[in-house]
């Protein structure tokens, strides 16, 4: 099913939560909605599952204008943060829901639902009243029951959250390709740039209510078109600092300055902001590359979590954040140099706007 969403408005008492959209989602692919906490994120899947109609605009699903059409006649399944579930029925019901609606045979509701259970580690507690099971449990039926409707689209609002890590990650790698052998349109929404990376697929960047940018992830990730979708797409957050470009060199006044890059050299001379993601910025030079320039801070705090490393750390009167593999102590106030992947800079106008 394809969706788009024609110069949708959301405004609530007053209040605009959604700004004029136009966005056409990929048919048949996984889309990820990525942004903070009151992005808009949630508002967008509702007006696309037609809980909540547009203050102004049209929703449409492959070809068909159903802005004023009910959800029970849109063939969705959505799953919320918070899980909903029947609590008077056993798992199996609940899962079962569904396929019972659309006159599923016994014997292929039970294969059916059993094989979604065994993937979400849910086969020993069919028999279970779902008031029974804890919270991440009851998370996984509610994502079963969708998987198993086969719905032409399915909402998807942070789903994962309550899980626990190990099963967490494993989805992470699963789901994509449930939904794709499914054929089902996925619209994923979710806060954390690590899983809409291993989600792949198509995002949308979202910002206090506006759409940033929207096209192939990795695509996004690595050539974000403006300083805002870098900063929503990357955790720990990019380190922003001004640099001056003359002629063919750049330099961060006072602490290092590199040959310009060469789709930058038509631009004029002038001030600009550089964008370096903290994995960028490493704690030695392990490729032995000219590519690594040293810069030199001194250090605020040092996180370490076992399998990375995260050092803040002043320089040149801004607060960067390195990360680097492994342990690596160091104490505050302690001088340190790092190394920055010239390969890794971001570049962006005065206003924003990135330079390719």
């Amino acid at each position: 099913m394809s969706v788009e969403l024609k110069n949708v408005v959301k405004v609530v008492d007053g209040t605009t939560h959604i700004h004029a959209t136009d966005l056409s989602l990929q048919d048949k692919e996984f889309n990820v909605l990525l942004g903070a906490t009151l992005s808009g994120k949630t508002t967008l899947l509702r007006l696309m599952a037609g809980l909540e109609r547009p203050s102004s605009g049209e929703v449409w699903f492959s070809g068909q204008n159903v802005t004023n059409v009910s959800v029970q006649k849109r063939n969705i399944a959505m799953v919320y943060q918070e899980f909903i579930n029947y609590p008077n029925f056993s798992v199996f019901d609940n899962i079962a829901s569904p396929l019972k609606v659309a006159g599923r045979k016994p014997d292929q509701v039970k294969q059916e639902v059993g094989e979604i259970a065994e993937l979400l580690k849910l086969s020993e507690f069919l028999d279970r009243d779902v008031d029974s099971l804890s919270g991440g449990q009851q998370q996984r039926i509610a994502l079963a029951r969708a998987l198993v409707k086969q719905a032409s689209l399915v909402l998807l609002d942070e789903p994962l959250a309550n899980l626990d890590y190990k099963l967490r990650e494993q989805l992470r790698e699963e789901l994509p390709r449930l939904f794709a052998a499914s054929g089902s349109t996925v619209v994923y929404a979710t806060s954390e740039p690590e899983e809409a990376l291993m989600l792949g697929g198509h995002i949308a960047t979202l910002h206090e209510g506006r759409v940033i940018q929207y096209g192939k992830t990795t695509d996004i990730y690595r050539r974000p078109g403006n300083l805002e979708s870098a900063k929503i797409f990357s955790h720990p957050p990019i380190n922003i600092t001004t640099v001056i470009k003359s002629k063919d060199m750049i330099a961060i006044p006072g602490i290092a300055d590199w040959q310009c890059p060469e789709t930058f050299r038509s631009h004029p001379d002038g001030e600009y902001l550089l964008g370096v993601r903290p994995h960028h910025l490493s704690l030695a030079n392990l490729e032995r590359s000219d590519r690594h320039i040293p810069i030199s801070g001194t250090v605020l705090l040092a996180e370490i979590s076992g399998s990375a490393s995260l050092i803040h750390m002043r320089i040149n009167d801004n607060d960067w954040i390195s990360e680097s593999g492994g342990i690596h102590p160091h104490s505050i106030g302690e001088s340190i140099n790092v190394y920055m992947h010239l390969d890794g800079c971001l570049y962006f106008d005065r206003d924003g706007t990135a330079i390719h």
